[in-house]
């Protein structure tokens, strides 16, 4: 009921909307659910990922996934799915591995001109709205791939807005930085100001989970397989067990339960691996790999567990009630632990949205 309540919600929302819309790279939906709360009417979304279109589809009513490769998209297919006689947006967030500081050999990496297929397409279709969100560092290793979508835009007439965001500032529970980016066609746009600008604002692990389910290692919430604890090993079990509530790390540990790098000194700097979270603290970034204690600080603050894949999900700000997964299907948890990680946060996108809705009415 509460999903449904939600769906009405949003419908009501974008009825009528001035701006349609259209997802590019949209994979379970982050980008276009906080589009759509912004009250922007998104027709499609799409992704290459074929995994992602049950969530994409099940949480963003009237909104159509197409599984297609972007090198196969052309212009005239996107003119075409837009509605009529409304303000068009063309949004996306380019896959950001060939960017990240995790990515070796960026040079050589496969996804590394989808930003340029991007441009392309802003510069076949020439929408009237552009949305861009990416990693910080495009703006650094990728800046000439970067500086080549800022030169489309420009010569287009979008005179692009663009800056690297806090996350937290947002409203995300989260840690996170991103680089947006917002164009016009109909005259000058600016980002969005930060509406919790201060640490005391932000939100919280114990305000975004603090009221879930506890549980043990391995056990699932019978009311929500997402909120379902990864099975620890008896040795990381061990080893968590011995992890100080509340932000504590593998440095108070033993050393019969240290791993060999934690003992070198190149090791020594890495105090996250295996921590714990921090109950009155946005939580660290969610990676593809953030429901495993080896990937990173995310132990659950005093459980001792990992964090689950719903917790993954409300630290990316998706609504508590967000389907990733058809019920009647075994959850493949990797598929899901990839969408929630490469999603754009729906708070974020909310506000980029609010922009843009604000910037049509202030010109109409």
């Amino acid at each position: 009921m509460v999903a449904y309540q939600n769906h009405k919600s949003l419908q009501k929302k974008i009825v009528d909307s001035p701006i349609t819309a259209v997802d590019l790279f949209c994979g379970c939906g982050g980008l276009t659910h906080g589009l759509m709360r912004a009250g922007i009417a998104v027709q499609y979304g799409l992704d290459i990922d074929p995994q992602s279109a049950f969530a994409y589809e099940a949480n963003n009513p009237g909104a159509a996934y197409l599984t297609q490769d972007i090198y196969d998209v052309t212009g005239p297919q996107i003119r075409d799915m837009f509605e009529p006689d409304k303000l068009t947006l063309l949004a996306g967030c380019a896959p950001c591995t060939p960017f990240s500081k995790l990515t070796h050999g960026m040079a050589d990496h496969h996804a590394l001109d989808l930003l340029d297929n991007f441009g392309h397409l802003v510069k076949t279709v020439k929408p009237d709205l552009v949305t861009m969100e990416n990693v910080p560092e495009l703006a650094e290793r990728g800046r000439v791939v970067f500086d080549r979508f800022l030169a489309i835009l420009d010569r287009h007439g979008y005179s692009p807005r663009w800056a690297i965001v806090k996350c937290e500032r947002y409203g995300v529970p989260q840690s996170r930085r991103r680089l947006v980016l917002l164009g016009s066609r109909l005259g000058q746009i600016e980002l969005p100001d930060a509406p919790y600008e201060t640490p005391s604002r932000w939100k919280t692990v114990r305000e975004t989970i603090g009221d879930l389910a506890p549980l043990k290692s391995g056990q699932v919430d019978p009311n929500d397989p997402l909120h379902g604890a990864s099975r620890l090993s008896d040795l990381n079990l061990e080893r968590i067990q011995h992890t100080v509530h509340d932000g504590g790390t593998w440095k108070a540990w033993p050393d019969r339960l240290k791993l060999a790098c934690h003992k070198k000194d190149s090791g020594k700097t890495y105090g996250s691996i295996y921590g714990r979270m921090w109950w009155d603290k946005p939580s660290p970034t969610m990676t593809t790999l953030c429901t495993g204690i080896g990937n990173g600080r995310f132990g659950h603050p005093e459980q001792d567990r990992s964090i689950t894949l719903r917790e993954a999900a409300m630290f990316q700000s998706f609504p508590d009630d967000y389907e990733f997964w058809p019920a009647d299907q075994k959850l493949n948890r990797s598929a899901v632990s990839r969408m929630i990680g490469n999603a754009v946060p729906p708070q974020l996108a909310k506000w980029l949205g609010k922009a843009l809705i604000d910037h049509v009415r202030e010109l109409s």
